[in-house]
């Protein structure tokens, strides 16, 4: 079962959060579902380049808060003190017609984040690096940083084979069936020349993690001007 549920919706009645918190009544709550979608797909369009592993949305009435979490937070808000954000957010503002906060948060441990590792392998899937380099060396920085464990699956026309088949590779422990186990689940499309290869990517951290490699937090909020 671990393998056909997603494991982060399957822990948020224990230790996860959902990535939507805001209420709605019947009537309104899919258009804020596609609004929300809307505001995730820009934000990975504008910000591909800046490690983006989640996008956490809230809502106060009209107002929008939009957090996001991302490894390289200068990529984000530009050389230029703030203006690239600026500029997302009167374009999620234009496209939401509500009002827009961006709250920048830096993520640490990327090397042991899910969706960071399964981003990196597929960019390097699109750069033709040998999978199985490209598996074993995040799973070796992974294991460096301190995690339990680490699971690796890829699934496509890997190396240009004419038959799609499945490649995964773990090491250490990653216990999908035992909800009280912190897993961070993450997964990206490497888009080639013969189509698309999918990589998910398990990693199981201990509940009291600390990244090995550590740099100094960084958080910075954008809101609009009065």
């Amino acid at each position: 079962m671990g393998q056909k549920v997603n494991p982060i919706g399957f822990r948020i009645v224990l230790d996860k959060q959902w990535r939507s918190r805001w209420y709605s009544d019947k009537r309104n709550f899919g258009a804020l579902l596609a609004e929300d979608q809307i505001i995730r797909d820009t934000v990975s369009k504008k910000l591909a380049n800046a490690a983006v592993s989640k996008v956490v949305i809230e809502r106060y009435a009209n107002r929008v808060r939009v957090n996001i979490f991302t490894a390289r937070p200068g990529i984000v808000i530009g050389r230029k003190g703030g203006n690239d954000v600026d500029q997302l957010r009167l374009e999620l503002a234009r496209l939401t017609g509500k009002e827009i906060y961006l709250e920048i948060h830096e993520v640490r441990d990327a090397d042991a984040n899910a969706q960071l590792v399964a981003e990196s392998i597929a960019q390097q899937i699109e750069r033709r690096v040998a999978l199985r380099r490209a598996i074993k060396r995040a799973q070796k920085i992974a294991m460096d940083m301190g995690v339990d464990g680490i699971k690796v699956r890829c699934c496509g026309r890997i190396n240009n084979a004419e038959i799609a088949r499945v490649e995964w590779s773990k090491e250490g422990k990653v216990p999908l069936h035992t909800m009280r186990a912190n897993i961070d689940y993450g997964f990206a499309e490497a888009h080639t020349t013969v189509g698309r290869i999918g990589v998910k990517v398990w990693i199981c951290k201990r509940d009291d993690f600390q990244p090995t490699r550590t740099s100094g937090p960084r958080r910075k909020s954008h809101a609009p001007n009065a």
